[in-house]
């Protein structure tokens, strides 16, 4: 497999095949990840545009949502590689969509729920911590984001039309790039409860959620969509770190096939959702993104990207091979945090370093694992 592009086609040449033929190929293609995630030259809008970009997630593009509803403290070393104080992110530093967010020329997008000091001329953002697609209705689900996004987007025309200041108008809501990264607490709640054919069998549901949170933007006049996958769940040290029998799973790199299968076939589905949402909505443009085989690349290559620990936490309990203690996150008081965090790929367990991040970015601006292949600035808007 060569590139992003064509891992896409050949996974959708497999979706007739037959339920056998298909988790044989998923596996395959699980151990062929390409072998380089090609980077970005770092794309900018054009003079005098206005980006505006909506972003839904979990804790991987949670810029301090959750930590502003709960009223979390968070301490260093949260934030110490770039802010340098904590921000609320679950990180060093910088995230995935605060480095999408530096190749618009846009600030930092503020969580829709930080009352103070929030700026939304560009944008907001309605990630959380631990959230998923179901249960729907509880916070902060993608569901409850989607609302959350439809009453900051009413309120905004309210205040336009009273003529006072509102943050973004009709036409920027129009324009905006409305993006999309969530499933990979509903596919890690799936492993850790039910064999490998019933987490497959339990897709559809997420599924549906996802599609239904996109048809419900677009039916409220929203045109731009990226869709990002989910990453190499079975790379991350908080999964290795769960004891196990014997390292049959285990394939070359360290990480766990049967995670990273699932991974592969939830990408795939979600795929083919993108392509049927494309072909209802033909006013639409839906950009979907694997993450799966940029993520998994940190992990295959990391000495390419200067990273030494592949598999083991920077901030994190218990030293090698993971450096992961189930009863101690990073916020735990006797936690260290290792000293370079560039050397690692995983800051916490669940959650990448900055470094990671900025290597995940640059694939993403790259356009190789998009499909279709746009440019991450065509959504600028004058």
């Amino acid at each position: 497999m060569s590139s992003g592009g064509s891992a896409v086609r050949r996974r959708r040449a497999l979706l007739p095949a037959s339920v056998a033929a298909l988790l044989v190929a998923l596996e395959l293609m699980v151990l062929a990840v390409p072998a380089a995630a090609a980077a970005g030259s770092g794309f900018r809008c054009r003079p005098g545009s206005r980006p505006v970009l909506f972003n839904f997630g979990d804790s991987n593009s949670d810029t301090g949502g959750m930590a502003a509803a709960r009223g979390w403290h968070l301490t260093r070393p949260e934030g110490r590689a770039f802010f340098p104080r904590p921000t609320g992110r679950f990180c060093d530093g910088r995230l995935t969509v605060d480095f999408l967010c530096e190749s618009l020329n846009i600030s930092y997008l503020s969580p829709f729920l930080k009352a103070l000091g929030s700026n939304y001329s560009s944008g907001a953002n309605f990630a959380s911590a631990g959230a998923a697609t179901q249960p729907r209705d509880v916070p902060f689900a993608l569901h409850i984001q989607v609302q959350e996004f439809l009453y900051f987007r009413d309120r905004s025309l309210e205040l336009i039309d009273q003529g006072l200041s509102g943050p973004i108008d009709a036409q920027g809501f129009q324009n905006a790039l409305y993006m999309i990264d969530i499933g990979q607490n509903d596919v890690n709640a799936l492993l850790s409860n039910l064999p490998y054919d019933q987490v497959i069998a339990k897709f559809p549901p997420i599924l549906a959620e996802i599609k239904d949170a996109v048809q419900t933007l677009y039916n409220n006049g929203s045109q731009n969509f990226w869709i990002h996958g989910t990453g190499a769940l079975g790379c991350l040290p908080q999964k290795l770190a769960i004891p196990r029998k014997n390292d049959s799973d285990l394939d070359q790199y360290g990480c766990l096939k049967t995670y990273n299968r699932a991974a592969v076939a939830f990408n795939t589905a979600l795929d083919s959702l993108c392509d049927q949402l494309s072909a209802q909505m033909k006013d639409a443009t839906i950009v979907y993104t694997d993450l799966f085989p940029i993520k998994y690349d940190l992990v295959a290559n990391h000495t390419k990207y200067g990273f030494d620990k592949p598999l083991m936490t920077c901030c994190g309990y218990g030293g090698p091979p993971y450096n992961y203690d189930f009863n101690k996150g990073c916020q735990s008081k006797d936690v260290t945090a290792c000293d370079d965090g560039s050397k690692f790929v995983s800051w916490d367990g669940v959650h990448l370093t900055e470094a990671a991040n900025a290597v995940v970015a640059k694939a993403i601006l790259s356009s190789q694992y998009s499909k279709p292949s746009l440019k991450f600035d065509q959504f600028c808007r004058v």
